[in-house]
């Protein structure tokens, strides 16, 4: 019983991540000043979204691949440590929240950052003038 209260909580840590780590809002913000490539700063930004969520990889699922592997890391190093003690399993569950948490929010910080990065670069190569 303890057991699924430890993977729904995992899962469900997994999943607040997954949400918080998204890539729908941020843009980088351009500079129209003196910009011979104004009018285009609209379709200029849509299209460089579309090509940084191709090279970073979608946050969410980075963060449910960060997770797992996360998880399963813990839990093998948990159990390990747990064994020692006289409690594997608990040393598993507790490996495998604590891997988990700390793979999803890593993996989702790396993806976020490539994002971030493609996106500002992308804009750069098509001549605007890109504040941060």
């Amino acid at each position: 019983m303890k057991s699924k209260r430890v993977l729904f909580l995992f899962g469900s840590l997994v999943i607040l991540a997954a949400g918080c780590a998204s890539q729908t809002g941020w843009q980088p913000v351009v500079d129209p000043y003196n910009d011979p490539r104004a009018a285009y700063i609209n379709q200029d930004l849509a299209e460089c979204k579309v090509l940084a969520q191709r090279v970073s990889g979608y946050t969410p699922g980075e963060v449910v691949k960060g997770g797992l592997i996360g998880g399963a890391i813990g839990a093998a190093s948990g159990a390990a440590i747990g064994a020692a003690v006289g409690s594997p399993g608990k040393g598993a569950a507790i490996g495998a929240a604590a891997g988990g948490i700390g793979g999803g929010t890593y993996k989702g910080m790396d993806a976020e950052t490539a994002y971030k990065n493609a996106y500002i670069r992308c804009m750069r190569q098509r001549g605007h003038k890109v504040l941060n």
